[in-house]
């Protein structure tokens, strides 16, 4: 029986590591049409900027910052065939700066902005959707009622949101399965632990998403009457993985099981203040990966700062600190380098 339906987990996400060069400079080897693209300067302490294709380009968010959505005539110009084209990114020079090295995430949802989708009690104005990859973006524009629903396009159960109100500084809301309940969330621009907030996520009867729909409060922040930019994943089979592990406190940390080669995973304590983090199997470095960049600060790519090893079948944290820290409680979302066995049969070998 094959494992997964996606052989090459590089047709839906891929790192792709580049140098900037101060013009125009179009980054290729994704391998795919990107839809969200996640960027962050490694050798200096830019802020992390995200586009994607539903907003449209030129248009960045900070995963950092609680900052509105801004627009750069020339950082991203355009989502491409086999990756995307930067400009020359005079006003700041965070992701195209001459010289410096960045890495970029690259998801692909549908094609393009996407359509409406009805499902919900507030209709999307856009939603961009590939079932697939188990990944979504919708834009919506909120109504302040709680109980408020809207759809995803998955027809699966999203087990990660990831949001964010466009036209102020509300911060960004994260709801993972594995927070307390529907009710819970993360700030992906802080270092806070989970919190009950049900003006965010899941409204005052903390409602589950479902595999149509997610529920809101009736708070700003997600659902007050500007627009805003939703993200949302479900686990694929052998592709991409959304879980939770305890931390154990010393330098054999927990095994974590994903089922495929780990291309990236994002890490945050949710029982107590912590950084979240990033590795990537793009960046490595002697032996364990302990390069982290941390969405939550604007900081240089950081050695030491947590250590992983990214291994054929899942993940180890090899450390003491924010990614495993005794007793605590941690959510992560992976996505895969390569599946352990695909339709072709063809098994994963370890590196």
């Amino acid at each position: 029986m094959a494992y997964t339906t996606i052989n090459k987990s590089t047709d839906y996400f891929n790192t792709k590591l580049y140098t900037g060069n101060g013009g125009t400079n179009a980054i290729t080897g994704v391998n795919h049409r990107p839809d969200w693209t996640w960027i962050k300067q490694r050798n200096g302490t830019g802020n992390h900027f995200a586009f994607d294709a539903v907003r449209g380009v030129n248009k960045p968010i900070h995963p950092n910052l609680t900052n509105a959505q801004s627009t750069q005539s020339d950082t991203l110009m355009s989502f491409d065939s086999d990756g995307f084209t930067l400009g020359s990114d005079t006003n700041n020079g965070e992701i195209n700066s001459s010289g410096n090295t960045f890495a970029s995430w690259n998801w692909k949802a549908g094609t393009g902005q996407g359509s409406s989708n009805t499902d919900g009690s507030i209709n999307t104005t856009y939603t961009s959707v590939n079932t697939t990859a188990g990944f979504s973006i919708s834009q919506y524009t909120g109504n302040s009622t709680n109980g408020a629903t809207v759809g995803h396009g998955l027809g699966a159960v999203p087990e990660m949101l990831i949001g964010k109100d466009l036209s102020d500084t509300s911060g960004w809301g994260v709801w993972h399965k594995d927070l307390t309940n529907a009710g819970y969330r993360l700030n992906l621009s802080t270092t806070d632990a989970q919190s009950d907030d049900t003006a965010l996520f899941g409204g005052s009867s903390r409602t589950a998403p479902t595999s149509s729909v997610f529920t809101l409060g009736s708070g700003g922040g997600l659902n007050g009457s500007n627009a805003n930019i939703m993200y949302a994943f479900t686990s694929i089979k052998g592709y991409s993985k959304f879980g939770s592990y305890t931390g154990n406190g010393n330098a054999d940390g927990t095994f974590v099981y994903t089922g495929f080669a780990v291309s990236l995973i994002m890490t945050k304590c949710n029982t107590a203040a912590g950084n979240w983090h990033i590795h990537d199997s793009k960046r490595p470095s002697y032996n364990q990966n302990n390069l982290s960049l941390r969405p939550n600060k604007p900081n240089i790519e950081c050695p030491d700062c947590s250590s992983f090893d990214l291994l054929s079948n899942g993940f180890k944290c090899k450390d003491t600190g924010d990614g495993n820290g005794s007793g605590k409680g941690f959510i992560y979302m992976a996505f895969a380098e390569a599946p352990l066995v695909g339709t072709n049969n063809v098994p994963c070998t370890a590196r």
